[in-house]
């Protein structure tokens, strides 16, 4: 199969798109979190093609993305009061909310869970294709599963390129991570998996806002998309250090010794990077001053895909406090190291 890297948005082609979404293929879409791989929600046969090109496990739930919030309601039995406060609130933008699915929904679309998994993504091509094509798309990453999230369309085409026919390119994407899923209870909210909306913005909304116990459980079946498995990984090993720009360098400098014969790459702040790259030779990428967790959020992938380009042995890289936006950010962060995070 060629892919093709759809560059000039035009109405011929973002109809073109759409055409070819509801004709059951596979394609490439934009949002403002990461780019999505999308195909009909509603049709079992086309979200197969999904796992296959992806090759992600099928009890992995998927996120149906529609182009305004009234196009929810054939998709769910109930919405609660809490939940149209949510949407009122942060739709269309980086927020998904799980409610129980009526029939028309097919178990493929939830990992065979009770409650679908719906958001309106804050980008006007991607709503465009969505209203086009008719249906909700189901659209994880666009990624090989287990590796890096795509924010550019080349990097999509790096991991898809021969398996699906397009990539619609908008440029980069503005937000970096995934979205956040929630879960409306009757009194309150459960954070199912971190992202751009943040537990306080949460909070500004509805009272009682919790995250799942869960949330980072390796034994349960997975109630939030890309929360059971393997995510993010480089195609190196890497470590992240948190911790002040002095403390991260002292820190990067006694690894990058005990490796003087393996070729390092270093995703830094502007910081650290100005104590190290006197005396530290290695691939850099520099995300934005030190503790900025939505430089961090917009810049992580992309370092990710720049440093497998690069064909590193090492990855170390400089984390941020677990809070606000830097929550979303560390769980990345997290499942991409393994876990090897050091608190400085």
């Amino acid at each position: 199969m060629e892919t093709k890297i759809i560059s000039e948005l035009t109405t011929e082609n973002l109809h073109l798109v759409a055409e070819s979404l509801r004709r059951g293929e596979v394609v490439a879409i934009p949002t403002e979190t990461v780019y999505g791989l999308g195909a009909n929600g509603l049709d079992e046969a086309s979200m197969d093609k999904i796992y296959a090109a992806k090759g992600r496990p099928s009890d992995n739930p998927l996120i149906l993305h529609v182009p305004n919030a009234d196009s929810i309601k054939p998709l769910v039995k109930e919405i609660p009061d809490t939940a149209y406060k949510l949407i009122d609130a942060f739709w269309p933008g980086p927020l998904t909310i799980t409610l129980p699915k009526s029939d028309l929904v097919p178990d493929r679309a939830t990992g065979g869970l009770d409650r679908v998994a719906l958001r309106c993504p804050d980008h006007d091509i991607c709503r465009e294709v969505l209203s086009l094509a008719g249906v909700p798309i189901a659209a994880p990453s666009a990624n090989i599963s287990g590796r890096p999230s795509p924010t550019t369309a080349q990097a999509v085409y790096d991991d898809m390129n021969g398996r699906i026919p397009y990539i619609v390119d908008a440029g980069i994407c503005t937000i970096g991570v995934e979205s956040t899923v929630v879960e409306v209870r009757e009194d309150g909210v459960t954070i199912l998996r971190p992202g751009g909306i943040t537990k306080e913005m949460l909070e500004t909304v509805v009272e009682n806002v919790v995250y799942d116990p869960f949330l980072s459980s390796q034994n349960e079946a997975p109630k939030a998309p890309g929360m059971k498995y393997k995510h993010y990984a480089p195609d190196a090993p890497m470590r992240a250090f948190i911790g002040s720009p002095d403390d991260v360098a002292d820190a990067f400098t006694k690894v990058i010794r005990e490796r003087e014969n393996n070729r390092g790459a270093f995703l830094v702040s502007e910081e650290t990077y100005d104590l190290l790259k006197d005396n530290v030779q290695g691939e850099f990428h520099v995300y934005g001053h030190h503790g900025d967790a939505v430089r961090l959020a917009h810049n992580f992938y992309k370092s990710l895909h720049y440093f497998n380009e690069c064909g590193v042995d090492y990855i170390l890289a400089e984390g941020v406090e677990n809070s606000g936006l830097g929550v979303a950010v560390m769980n990345r962060m997290d499942k991409a190291c393994g876990g090897q995070i050091i608190y400085l």
